[in-house]
């Protein structure tokens, strides 16, 4: 399995950013995605996941009614609709997936792992 993120770039604070992440083959089997992200000289932190067929979504405090996870099993890919964003929202974004059922929020839970995508949010 292999996992391609893109759509990371520069934001002004309040503006929005959609990131993607397309798996190879079927996604089906990857029950469980999520979105991580690790900004400079910090430790990575989970950010959204969600099930195998989209009906159970869980997002850290920190992104909570501004960041929307969603996936498409038939078109392959997960995307996070990031909205409003602020400067703390800076990092490297990474997804992941891994074939538990649940919805899993560390990162050592998870399989596999995309190259990154950076996103900078400054005025």
């Amino acid at each position: 399995v292999q996992l391609q993120a893109s759509g990371g770039g520069l934001v002004q604070p309040g503006e929005s950013l959609r990131l993607s992440c397309a798996a190879s083959g079927t996604i089906f089997s990857l029950a469980t995605m999520g979105w991580f992200r690790q900004a400079p000289g910090k430790e990575r932190e989970f950010v959204a996941a969600i099930n195998w067929n989209g009906g159970r979504i869980y997002n850290a405090d920190s992104v909570k009614g501004r960041f929307t996870i969603s996936r498409d099993n038939a078109k392959n890919t997960v995307a996070l609709q990031m909205n409003s964003v602020k400067p703390e929202d800076t990092a490297v974004y990474y997804c992941a997936a891994d074939k538990t059922y649940g919805i899993l929020t560390r990162g050592s839970e998870y399989d596999y792992w995309g190259q990154g995508t950076l996103v900078t949010v400054s005025s």
